[in-house]
């Protein structure tokens, strides 16, 4: 046993300061005041929160301050399982954007914003925003956009999606977004599912040096949605002067779109009072093996689940300032837009974070007073392989978390922030998905960083890891799923009348039981979680299923190798091996001893029956736009289909790299 604590204890590398007092620690008091039980530390209040859920939920009602015109009746049918989709906090009445906008400090900086290649950053109050989302919300009243109407954006991150997002919601209408790297098809895919009434666009974007015009993708985008009826467009990186909108029908600047609301007196913002469960977002899934889910939302569980995370788990208060690299169609961009409801003030960033040079966040967050820099894992592993030191070069004194999320975060990028970024930081590796528009497991301010780890399952969330048999495993991996019910579930998705397309998403691969996808292995001395990918990528070569990042996280410690890719190849008889791709690093070369050096390793660190068959050079792995790898599509390559949705991916180029590749022709 000694052994097995020495080891937690080299892996361990950020604890909390006993001495604070956390939001979390002040509601785990007002919990055992409420219900006269003992809860000594998070793992207790964690499993009380699993096993009483519906008591929790009403306790962080009250805890966090949410905005509402009428209480619930009650917080959830306790007969009702997480496969009926119970309706939660039955009975209430609130607004999600009247609790974004509540705050009374009307000096105090709800958004900050910059892009890419600009110098100075557009501030705007909290007071600002209420008078410009009031503006929005009676252009959209005048045009007549009610409650459960379809608002969507093509947008990049920044102002306008904010303020069109919060007037949409003000109303009750359900707003959904694609960022502008989107092609036609890819928006098309999304919006013409859902029917918008209207569309706010920009004319170009800013992307890595570059300008990218939007205005011809824009006009194709719109002549595939015939329920629009009107398209604003916002000058973005032009003058209104030197814009022709004459082609796009139904179309308007934002300016003049604005003035149709005014009428005498400057409008007021009003928050319709809608059910708990009224629909606030649709986010679709990858759309990678067929059109997109169309996942809705809903305005109260998406609110207080949004809060839970901010407050209890991330100690957010009205003194942070937050900043996720994310675009408007990622769930991380909800999710970062949902701290204003603490008060918080949101940095929004657009363009690429390596343009003009790597340390772009690096210095907003010592221009801003950032405290909290979200990421994906992606980028610091980028950062790393650029060898850059951001404690060197930058003060980073206000910044007491990094967020991670995207892509399991490798154990080698954990050193990596703690020795080049900030020793005292919260590194916080964060999972969940677009499914719940938030996570199952994260950052938690309370309980230690091991390294290679999700620090703990999120409060209410009863995740385990499953068997094939449908048994929860410990310290093994297995299917991530979720027993009880939670209020960040899509309440349905669009267009499944009899609900056959969300049961079949969740709930098909082990009875009344949420399947998430993704594999996992929890620890049961740490209780931390480490990410194992996607379980449509599992691998399973002789009778052995392991998750590809198992590969990864060994594979690319290795500093020849830039990035990698693990896929499972059959035959015809079923037969399955597994292959590894290598993208070398800059000045590397791919040779018979990496190879070698690499088979060893795995073998030495898994088992030999987990050592690929084949480890083959490529020249580039294809991401999503979220930079998520593409395990699935380069699967389908490999087998010699085609993937018919290509403008989903962020360099789609790179699939015709796994086309017709000598050494796979002969399994």
């Amino acid at each position: 046993m000694s052994g097995e604590l020495e080891i937690m204890e080299a892996q361990r590398m950020w604890e909390p300061d006993s001495k604070r007092n956390t939001s979390m620690d002040r509601f785990r008091a007002a919990v055992t005041a409420a219900y006269g039980i003992r809860l000594a530390n998070y793992s207790e209040l964690y499993h009380w929160s699993v096993q009483h859920y519906s008591d929790f939920w009403a306790e962080f009602w009250k805890f966090s301050g949410i905005v509402f015109s009428r209480l619930y009746d009650e917080v959830i049918d306790p007969s009702k399982s997480i496969v009926d989709v119970p309706e939660w906090f039955k009975g209430s009445r609130l607004n999600y954007a009247e609790n974004l906008l509540k705050h009374e400090e009307n000096d105090k900086i709800a958004l900050y914003a910059t892009r890419e290649g600009k110098e100075e950053i557009e501030k705007v109050t909290f007071e600002d925003l209420r008078h410009r989302v009031a503006f929005y919300a009676a252009a959209m009243r005048k045009l007549g956009v009610h409650p459960g109407d379809r608002v969507v954006g093509y947008l990049p991150n920044g102002i306008h999606a904010v303020e069109a997002m919060l007037a949409a919601a003000s109303i009750g209408a359900i707003w959904s977004a694609t960022s502008p790297d989107f092609g036609i098809n890819g928006v098309l895919d999304r919006f013409s599912q859902i029917q918008p009434k209207l569309i706010f666009s920009v004319e170009a974007v800013i992307y890595n040096g570059k300008r990218h015009n939007h205005l011809e993708k824009l006009q194709s985008v719109v002549k595939g949605l015939p329920d629009l009826r009107k398209v604003v467009v916002i000058p973005y990186v032009s003058s209104r002067e030197s814009i022709d909108i004459s082609r796009i029908p139904n179309s308007v600047f934002l300016e003049d779109f604005l003035g149709t609301g005014k009428g005498d007196h400057v409008p007021q913002l009003e928050f319709e009072q809608l059910p708990f469960s009224h629909p606030l977002f649709i986010m679709y899934s990858s759309g990678t093996t067929g059109a997109p889910k169309c996942m809705v939302h809903s305005a109260g569980g998406t609110l207080i689940q949004h809060l839970k995370e901010h407050i209890l788990h991330g100690n957010m208060s009205s003194n942070d300032v937050i900043i996720y690299y994310t675009t408007t169609g990622w769930m991380m961009w909800n999710w970062l837009v949902s701290a204003l409801a603490v008060g918080a003030s949101v940095v929004l960033y657009d363009g690429s974070p390596l343009v003009p040079s790597p340390n772009v966040l690096w210095d907003l967050v010592d221009r801003l007073g950032i405290t909290i820099l979200g990421t994906g894992a992606k980028w610091l592993a980028v950062l790393e392989e650029k060898n850059l030191k951001p404690c060197e070069t930058h003060n980073l004194q206000t910044l007491h978390t990094i967020l991670s999320t995207g892509s399991p975060l490798k154990p080698q990028s954990y050193e990596y922030v703690y020795k080049h970024i900030k020793s005292t930081v919260l590194l916080g590796s964060i999972s969940g998905g677009t499914d719940i528009i938030s996570c199952f497991m994260g950052h938690n301010v309370t309980i230690p960083v091991y390294k290679g780890e999700i620090q703990a399952r999120n409060l209410a969330m009863a995740v385990e890891a499953w068997n094939e048999q449908g048994e929860p495993v410990w310290g093994e991996s297995g299917e991530l799923v979720c027993t009880k019910p939670m209020p960040c579930q899509p309440t349905h998705f669009w267009n499944d009348e009899n609900g056959n397309k969300y049961r079949k998403a969740y709930f098909s691969r082990f009875s009344g039981v949420w399947a998430h996808g993704d594999y996992c292995k929890i620890n049961p001395q740490t209780g931390g979680i480490v990410m194992l990918g996607r379980s449509d990528g599992t691998l399973n070569p002789s009778g052995v299923r392991f998750g590809s990042s198992e590969i990864y996280n060994i594979v690319e410690a290795f500093e020849e190798v830039s990035d990698s890719l693990c896929v499972p190849q059959y035959n015809k008889h079923g037969e399955e091996r597994v292959v590894l791709f290598l993208k070398m690093g800059t000045n590397h070369e791919f040779s018979p001893d990496l190879v070698k050096r690499i088979r060893e390793a795995i073998r030495a660190a898994l088992s030999a029956r987990h050592v690929p068959s084949l480890i083959l050079e490529t020249g580039g792995i294809p991401y999503t736009m979220n930079g998520k790898k593409v395990e699935v599509a380069v699967k389908q390559v490999i087998a010699g289909k085609e993937v018919a949705k290509r403008d989903i991916f962020s360099n789609p180029e790179a699939l015709d790299l796994y086309r017709n590749i000598p050494e796979l022709q002969d399994f």
